[in-house]
């Protein structure tokens, strides 16, 4: 499943670099991520999440790691998770940019493979739920970035 949005944030791009790029500051923003930490500072992190796909409920336990980071323009992150009969695989890239008045524009890309129980179970809900959380995340990031 393959996901992308541009978002538009009134703040400097370092700001929202340091932001995005900080596990800590981004996991509250994040529907379902109920724990995160961080093993290696500005590179990989824990998370545990529960995911809902209508009436099937997924805990996944996972780890992220930025695979390419260029401050203040780039980042990749690919994360691996496991819920009991599933497992999920993202690999997510964002690109920031300065916009108009001071704004920094962000793209982003998530490729997202989600395999077993999971999978069979709600696979024609993934997508439109999927780019739903990912829309609630940006609003929380941007709301949090801005103020």
């Amino acid at each position: 499943m393959q996901l992308s949005g541009t978002v538009n944030i009134k703040a400097p791009r370092q700001k929202v670099w340091n932001f995005l790029t900080d596990p800590n500051q981004v996991a509250p923003c994040a529907p379902g991520v109920e724990a995160v930490e961080v093993v290696e500072p500005g590179r990989k992190f824990r998370a545990i999440a529960a995911i809902g796909f209508g009436s099937v409920k997924a805990r996944f336990n996972g780890d992220g790691e930025f695979v390419e980071l260029e401050a203040p323009d780039r980042a990749k992150i690919k994360a691996h998770g496991n819920a009991p009969g599933s497992a999920a695989d993202v690999m997510s890239e964002m690109f920031l940019s300065d916009g108009p008045d001071g704004t920094t524009e962000m793209r982003w890309t998530a490729d997202i493979v989600v395999v077993g129980q999971l999978a069979s179970l709600a696979a024609r809900m993934m997508a439109p739920v999927s780019q739903k959380l990912a829309e609630q995340f940006f609003a929380a990031a941007k709301k949090k970035i801005e103020n």
